[in-house]
């Protein structure tokens, strides 16, 4: 069996730029999360985010660590792994002329990756079949943004963050909202927020916790018990 452990991260910026945040979860050999973490990048933008993100998750690897990382981010895998060589042969400029953008970021990550036996895989985000370490990563990214606050096993959140199930896309979406407003409380939560059961434990907004296999549906920007987002779409309608 390999050695090489497996690790995801990704950066989010409500706005782009507006308000940002990055998260890395890193997973054993199998693929079985381990640990994780994210943070807040106050307003940023989602290129700062995903670089970030990059650099955190290396930090958190020791010198010599075998590692494959997964990311969404075409920009920040080309970045370091593609681009990289020529901006240090043009002393720091692009093909076009001009200074490369996050230079002080992407020194730092090629300083790290000297350091380390790294690959890298890209995974196509949002996807119902996509990577679940990417979409664990891309979900503590986009709480960090929201709530501007760290957060991680380290940091006492043993539970991972449940990731939201990525919408196949539909055609008629206006319509169906316009026959949604007219429903019930209950009507409107099931169309507007599938329950699902949930793969790892958490907490729902009201406090209470949910284990793992509960029915659990959005709830605003998170998930939570299904009665509970059920009661606050009704309190909107």
């Amino acid at each position: 069996m390999s050695d090489r452990i497996i690790a995801a991260c990704d950066g989010a910026a409500k706005g782009n730029p507006g308000p940002a945040g990055w998260g890395w979860v890193i997973a054993d050999a199998e693929g079985h999360p381990k640990r994780w973490e994210a943070g807040p990048l106050g307003r940023s933008t989602n290129n700062i985010g995903e670089l970030t993100a990059l650099q955190r998750l290396l930090e958190a690897l020791e010198p010599g660590t075998s590692v494959e990382v997964r990311m969404d981010s075409q920009y920040a895998m080309k970045a370091v792994t593609q681009w990289l060589p020529g901006w240090k042969r043009n002393g720091w400029k692009t093909a076009s002329g001009g200074p490369v953008a996050n230079r002080e970021l992407v020194e730092e990550i090629d300083g790290l990756l000297a350091e380390r036996d790294v690959t890298f895989r890209y995974v196509p985000a949002h996807r119902e079949d996509g990577d679940h370490l990417n979409a664990i990563a891309d979900q503590a990214a986009s709480d960090a943004a929201l709530r501007q606050e760290a957060a991680g096993t380290a940091l006492g959140n043993t539970d991972l963050p449940v990731p939201a199930p990525a919408a196949p896309a539909r055609r008629g979406a206006a319509t169906a909202k316009k026959r949604s407003s007219a429903g019930s409380a209950a009507g409107r939560a099931s169309r507007g927020s599938r329950a699902i059961k949930a793969k790892f434990p958490g907490s729902c907004p009201c406090g209470a916790p949910y284990a793992v296999g509960d029915m659990i549906a959005k709830n605003g920007s998170r998930w939570g018990h299904e009665s509970c987002a059920a009661v606050a779409i009704g309190a909107e309608g």
